[in-house]
């Protein structure tokens, strides 16, 4: 059964969500693969001089700020997606983000022969973006029954892509080897000069799926009756699928494919806070951010002195919680 959540519902729901995502961040910069004393790890934040323990906490640092806009972008862009198509499994590899951006590292590491280096976050967004036009100009402009015909779209060059990506991996060995790290997905090695590298995307995609919220409510009344309240439906269309495709195509980029946070997270978000995406918007960023920090925390410590990379814990976790959601019902409400 559909609900809006009252203002002080969806205020507090969102304060609480303020404070996850503090906790997470906290948490990240205390919690590693390596055990730290808490004491020394205040003392250090304090100015003290440490500098091993300081070069830990900065590591530390950039894997919680990534994972914070990371997770955010999927989330945010797992709503937008859901809410174009009114379809709650949707989720942002509809558009071929994912193998987009694999495509275009793989075709750069075989033309260049070398390794995925810092130049690798602008390969995979150029590559995820390219894909994302070329799904919505070859099946966005029908104007009847276009969310089926853009997903089928979408669904055919996402096949083809992955089939290109298969075949450059398997014939050459060189490519497979720096491939096989970054499709996994990982928070690992990602400096704070990759989030500068997406902050100009992340944000117009934030920018532009806060904008398209009241449209988005609309829309998911039907498109007839959204027509009728005055609503461009083609545009809210378009400007949707370009903020789903620029949020996820930074985070991708930036970290390498992360699985379930932009299929997941939205059905968390309106279970808390309803249909309006007013709210979800940023409920969902929050929480997009707390659970993959959390997804790298786990990470980190169950497997010490290794990890497991965080896009293998969010998809054991996704799973669970996925077929948790369906069973509740939350994709209903």
């Amino acid at each position: 059964m559909t609900r809006i959540a009252s203002p002080a519902r969806g205020a507090a729901v969102l304060a609480a969500s303020v404070a996850g995502l503090a906790v997470a961040a906290g948490a990240g910069l205390f919690l590693g693969g390596k055990a730290t004393d808490a004491a020394a790890v205040v003392a250090v934040l304090a100015g003290a001089d440490d500098p091993y323990l300081a070069a830990v906490l900065d590591a530390r640092l950039s894997r919680t700020v990534m994972g914070a806009i990371v997770g955010a972008a999927l989330a945010v862009a797992g709503v937008v997606i859901q809410g174009i198509t009114r379809n709650p499994l949707g989720d942002p590899g509809l558009l071929g983000v994912t193998v987009g951006a694999s495509a275009a590292v793989v075709t750069a590491a075989a033309v260049t022969g070398s390794g995925f280096g810092s130049g690798s976050v602008w390969v995979a967004l150029v590559g995820a973006l390219v894909t994302v036009v070329l799904v919505y100009v070859v099946g966005g402009r029908s104007t009847s029954g276009s969310v089926v015909t853009l997903l089928l779209t979408g669904a055919v060059v996402s096949a083809v892509l992955s089939a290109y990506t298969q075949t450059m991996t398997l014939t050459r060995p060189d490519v497979f080897d720096s491939f096989r790290f970054w499709v996994i997905g990982s928070l690992g090695g990602r400096g704070l000069d990759v989030a500068a590298a997406i902050a100009l995307p992340l944000a117009a995609g934030l920018l532009l799926a806060v904008a398209l919220a009241p449209g988005l409510n609309n829309l998911a009344l039907g498109e007839d009756v959204a027509t009728s309240l005055g609503t461009p439906v083609p545009l809210i269309r378009a400007g949707g699928i370009l903020a789903a495709g620029l949020l996820s195509a930074a985070a991708t980029a930036a970290v390498g494919p992360i699985a379930f946070v932009g299929l997941a997270v939205p059905h968390l978000a309106r279970s808390l806070v309803g249909i309006d995406h007013r709210w979800q918007v940023p409920v969902a960023a929050l929480l997009g951010g707390t659970l993959l920090i959390a997804a790298d925390i786990v990470g980190r410590v169950v497997a010490r002195p290794e990890e497991i990379m965080v896009g293998i814990v969010t998809a054991l976790l996704g799973g669970p919680f996925l077929l948790l959601a369906v069973r509740r019902g939350w994709a209903a409400r």
